[in-house]
């Protein structure tokens, strides 16, 4: 199969720590619903499994879509649909929240299956280190496709959104079968070749929900 051009859209949660389960729960399953808009190839969120940060940041659910193109990324976002489970459902439970959203070819369906365990890795440079480190870095992350056999698919690219995404700049995710693939992934003998030029990195972990 041809890989094709497509635009990953993630966007981090915070829930409240007073926020009710119920609008937790009516949170999820709305953000879930938007999949039903007419831009999205495909969206899916769900609550974090695990979060690793080297800041203080911290985050508790994710929010994973696809588009064709930048155009259906900004009509998505100015959707009336949208904009609606912002005001209702989001704003009213979460107290933090960011986004990233960059470009890659995918090899693949665009749809993730559901269960799939998927890992969002989000990466912070240090000021000033220049193109060649920022590309030696891209290096070591595009290897990573080729270094963990148990990844199903992977996009990897530079985010295009740099205030909302609060100064990461390189941003990959990859897909497993399942958790237990993605916990058996040897994931920190990659990253450890990038860590000294690395300012932040969140490792994000969720599994595709069923109703996705």
């Amino acid at each position: 199969m041809e890989p094709r051009k497509i635009f990953e859209h993630i966007v981090l949660f915070k829930i409240k720590s007073d926020a009710p389960t119920s609008a937790v729960d009516a949170m999820v399953s709305n953000l879930n619903g938007m999949n039903s808009i007419d831009p999205v190839l495909y969206l899916s969120a769900s609550p974090l499994v695990r979060f690793r940060s080297l800041s203080s940041l911290t985050f508790t659910h994710m929010l994973h879509a696809r588009y064709a193109s930048e155009p259906d990324l900004m009509s998505y976002e100015d959707h009336p649909v949208h904009l609606s489970v912002i005001d209702n459902y989001v704003t009213p439970a979460v107290e933090d929240k960011m986004g990233v959203d960059w470009v890659s070819d995918l090899t693949g369906s665009i749809t993730v299956p559901p269960g799939s365990a998927i890992r969002a890795t989000l990466l912070k440079l240090k000021e000033g280190l220049g193109e060649s480190v920022k590309n030696k870095v891209l290096g070591v992350m595009e290897g990573i496709r080729h270094e963990i056999p148990s990844i199903q698919q992977y996009t990897l690219g530079e985010n295009f959104t740099l205030e909302r995404g609060r100064g990461f700049s390189i941003c990959s995710l990859a897909v497993f079968k399942g958790i237990n693939e993605l916990e058996a992934a040897n994931w920190e003998s990659e990253m450890v070749k990038v860590k000294e030029f690395l300012d932040d990195e969140m490792v994000l972990d969720c599994v595709v929900p069923l109703l996705a």
